[in-house]
């Protein structure tokens, strides 16, 4: 059996895909998890899962972390860092190390699409075409919004103060981390994945403003919706003590989500999953259970 080493393993996604290859049945012997620290991984190595230190900027480091691997899932490095150089020792290290498959989560672009997402586009564009000029099998992921995190676009406090953003009906189609975890150990776990892609966006198309009125409907509580302007929503953010250049990524976000950037449904996560996935509603749901 393949030895499958998962990167960023201390991560929501990264753990979320280990604990996923462990229920999908692979002994925790073939599954290792990389971090730069080790602490958080206390859970993963009392499972048997061997943990490995590792930093994408230290190539030594991943030839190391790489040895008598398999496979790797290359979870891509956070914005605002030098992601092109960072994924460049990774997938050049795994290949020197004799690694066969490396997947890799990209972040979903709408087909013929010239938006440049700042700090991510770029170094995504460049990490995919180094992964397929590389020799080694691959896999690429392209992932949506998450479902679980798109209270950090339109608040915490949305029952308070209704939903203000730069958008009016632009629809996505996000999900969990959960679901694109499981969807990594599915595609790390069984054969006939090489050299394809994966666009995983929801079975759910949903825009700001349906939240809104879901939100609404789920506490029978008004939710105001507005549609303000992109700098009102970037001075909106700062004035919560946010540093200007996250401010001006997230609305990167918004502005793509208003031009259908992450609209896309190809069916693919719900076939890798088996089922379809979680809409807005059902998650506000059972978090609130």
């Amino acid at each position: 059996m393949a030895k499958i080493l998962v990167t960023g393993a201390t991560g929501v996604i990264g753990k979320r895909t280990v604990e996923h290859l462990l229920k999908k049945g692979v002994p925790a012997s073939q599954i290792i998890g990389l971090s730069r620290k080790k602490e958080g991984l206390e859970d993963l190595a009392a499972e048997g899962i061997e943990v490995r230190s590792g930093d994408y900027f230290d190539y030594d480091s991943l030839l190391r972390a790489f040895e008598g691997v398999d496979k790797v899932m290359l979870t891509s490095a956070v914005a605002f860092t030098d992601r092109s150089t960072q994924h460049y020792n990774a997938i050049t290290a795994a290949r020197q190390a004799g690694v066969k498959h490396v997947v890799y989560m990209s972040i979903m672009r709408k087909e013929g699409s010239g938006r440049v997402m700042q700090g991510i586009t770029e170094s995504d564009l460049f990490t995919e075409q180094l992964l397929k000029s590389s020799g080694l099998d691959y896999t690429i992921v392209y992932h949506p919004p998450f479902l679980d995190l798109l209270s950090f676009y339109y608040g915490s406090n949305a029952y308070e103060n209704g939903i203000q953003v730069p958008t009016d009906h632009g629809k996505m189609a996000p999900a969990t981390r959960d679901e694109l975890a499981e969807a990594h150990a599915e595609i790390l776990s069984a054969p006939g994945h090489e050299n394809k892609t994966y666009s995983l966006g929801g079975s759910d198309s949903v825009s700001f403003s349906d939240i809104a009125k879901i939100l609404a409907e789920i506490k029978a509580q008004p939710v105001p919706f507005t549609t303000i302007t992109v700098e009102e929503y970037i001075e909106a953010i700062v004035s919560k003590g946010v540093p200007r250049n996250v401010a001006e990524f997230l609305t990167g976000w918004v502005e793509a989500i208003e031009g259908g950037e992450f609209e896309y449904q190809s069916g693919d996560l719900e076939r890798l999953l088996g089922r379809k996935t979680k809409t807005f509603r059902q998650y506000i749901e059972s978090t609130l259970a």
